[in-house]
């Protein structure tokens, strides 16, 4: 059976817990999961901010099962199943396929840098046809100030001349507003899917066809920005802009984002285990926790429900 209805909205790149002996933490997950969902937020599991290649195949592939066995509608998921193996890429985007999620986010393979448009598309393409489901959703992941490696038009019209049912969309995280205005106004036309990467461009995305955003910040502040996706033609749209801004400043300005997002939550579910991220990443100082606090308590945030959930 083939899907028909795209998955649209304010994704999260879910952050992934972890128990002191740095093993994924399903309970935790789940839970944060079954949360983002009751605030209208999709998601889009192993991710950059869920430090998703800090992570083995295997593991991304248990946290989902383990997500699909707690019951969760897989038609709101969009697992990252990108990797520099087209072996892994497969088995982790057949799994998700099997498992009825509306896409997969598939970064480019990044290890080798200044790779042709032709080396780029071979991987895409061997992808697609080995996995051979009808309803494979792929949607490019474009993150060069990560991976470096980029998605670029010629290759994007390259995959969609090919595969136009598999190649769905496009996540634009190279934090360049003129850069995501070209791939909505190349191809949105087309019913090909811009997300924009942070929902600082949510606004000006939506006013430019695309369909909504994955942000790191909706695992902290999903229900605003869903607010934003649903009424930015309002006439407060811009002020709503403004104020989500804010709250992803509060975050990522002066802290790393992953952390500080892990911070955050462990202050607002209180529960300290969430602050723990994978080497090589580290967690913030004490220092640190106690300013982003304060900040964060000087601009009324809140994470209605967290608790409860936790």
């Amino acid at each position: 059976m083939i899907q028909s209805a795209r998955i649209r909205g304010v994704l999260s790149p879910v952050v992934t817990p972890f128990k002191a002996d740095l093993a994924p933490d399903g309970q935790r997950f789940i839970a944060h999961c079954k949360w983002l969902l009751s605030q209208n937020c999709g998601l889009a599991v192993f991710g950059t901010t869920s430090e998703a290649n800090s992570m083995a195949a295997e593991e991304r592939s248990t946290l989902l099962d383990a997500l699909v066995a707690a019951g969760l509608d897989t038609s709101r998921m969009m697992p990252g199943t990108g990797c520099c193996s087209i072996t892994e890429t497969v088995k982790l985007t057949s799994h998700a396929v099997k498992h009825g999620c509306a896409g997969v986010l598939m970064l480019p393979p990044f290890y080798y840098k200044g790779v042709s448009e032709e080396g780029l598309y071979g991987h895409f393409s061997e992808v697609v046809q080995r996995v051979g489901d009808a309803r494979l959703r792929i949607y490019l992941y474009h993150i060069p100030p990560v991976a470096v490696v980029g998605m670029t038009t010629g290759l994007v019209e390259r995959l969609l001349k090919a595969y136009p049912n598999a190649i769905a969309g496009l996540k634009d995280s190279s934090g360049d507003w003129n850069n995501t205005k070209t791939f909505l106004d190349a191809f949105t036309k087309s019913g090909f899917d811009v997300f924009v990467g942070s929902e600082s461009f949510l606004l000006a995305g939506m006013r430019n066809g695309g369909v909504g955003t994955i942000s790191a910040t909706a695992n902290v502040n999903p229900a605003a920005i869903h607010k934003l996706y649903a009424e930015w033609k309002n006439a407060d749209a811009d002020d709503q802009q403004a104020k989500l801004n804010v709250t992803r400043d509060a975050f990522g300005k002066n802290y790393p984002m992953i952390s500080a997002l892990k911070q955050g939550i462990a202050i607002y579910a209180n529960d300290p285990a969430w602050r723990t991220v994978r080497p090589p990443l580290v967690e913030l100082t004490a220092e640190q926790a106690k300013t982003l606090a304060a900040e964060l308590k000087a601009i009324s945030f809140t994470m209605p429900g967290l608790q409860s959930r936790t």
